[in-house]
């Protein structure tokens, strides 16, 4: 008799008491048109609300849940990490608990699967709820990493996506501390095919996510997956200098002909405070990247579980 195939669905989430037992409930209802095992695995990312409590009275009616609770906030992208470690399917499906991606779109992403495709992953063509400004600086962000970086990121793509147990496989094997999500499952390849949809807006609560995070998390994406800031930083030296030294042939050329004496005291300034914003801008990006090698060359897990909840085995999906 052939083996049940077995469908992990990871949900990381930090202080999501207003719509986890709303996520739960569609994630149920729509699991049941997919002809698979299944496996709900929610990573608490330190949460501090009551999410984790009403999680762990959800595992009483429903076994096919597990619970990893991480013994502080990682960040979402090491949660996402840790929910793929502990992922048994054969697909897995990673999406978020705030219900702006539709759990009723995994079937159709189960079939592309079932097609061929290693990654099956959800573009959004339109954003509901959102500012136009965050839409602004969201399509800003992929033309300019897309077009510094060797690795094409899909751009309107989050992390809703399925991935094939070999795609899984080379992800677990990329074990780096700064970790833009995204990018790696781009990197890591196979074949891939998008599910177009209308992103919806939170069911409820508040975002975690603000300008100031939005933009740390644009600079790890860049910084992870290309060095062209670093050339950019190179090439604006080497024109400086060079303008420099142009400027300064000008005005002692102008003293030897002419004999005027060099003046302008707010074009010395301008010109010193310019020279001095680059180096500053260069020595930043420098810094960057060498933060990089720091945090990795520490080689520190990338987190620790507090205590894991589950039942005895996942159950199947009604058919």
């Amino acid at each position: 008799m052939k083996k049940q195939q077995l469908l992990s669905i990871i949900i990381p989430f930090y202080n999501e008491q207003e719509v986890i037992a709303e996520c739960q409930a569609r994630l149920s209802s729509s699991v049941e048109a997919i002809d698979m095992d299944v496996e709900m695995i929610y990573i608490n990312d330190g949460s501090k609300d009551e999410t984790l409590n009403i999680l762990t009275q959800l595992l009483e009616t429903d076994s096919r849940i597990k619970i990893i609770d991480l013994s502080r906030n990682f960040g979402k992208e090491i949660a996402m990490t840790a929910g793929i470690d502990a992922a048994k399917g054969d697909a897995v499906i990673v999406i978020d608990a705030d219900l702006q991606d539709p759990p009723e779109l995994m079937a159709e992403m189960v079939d592309k699967w079932r097609e061929g495709f290693d990654v099956v992953y959800a573009k959004r063509v339109e954003r509901k709820g959102e500012s136009f400004m965050k839409k602004f600086t969201a399509r800003l962000f992929y033309k300019l990493i897309n077009k510094i970086s060797d690795t094409e990121i899909p751009e309107n793509v989050g992390d809703f996506r399925l991935m094939s147990r070999q795609a899984v496989s080379a992800l677990n094997e990329v074990r780096e501390r700064k970790r833009f999500m995204k990018g790696l499952f781009a990197w890591i390849g196979f074949p891939q095919t998008a599910i177009e949809y209308s992103r919806d807006p939170r069911f409820a609560g508040e975002t975690n996510w603000n300008y100031g995070k939005l933009i740390k998390f644009a600079v790890e994406g860049i910084s992870s997956f290309t060095q062209e800031p670093l050339r950019l930083a190179t090439y604006a030296g080497f024109l400086t200098a060079l303008g420099a030294f142009l400027f300064g042939l000008y005005f002692v050329a102008k003293t030897l002909i002419f004999g005027e004496t060099v003046q302008g005291f707010t074009t010395l300034i301008t010109v010193i405070l310019f020279f001095s914003g680059v180096q500053l801008l260069s020595i930043g990006i420098l810094g960057e990247y060498i933060g990089h090698m720091f945090i990795e060359s520490k080689q520190r897990p990338l987190y620790f579980v507090k205590k894991t909840y589950a039942a005895a085995q996942p159950i199947s999906a009604e058919k």
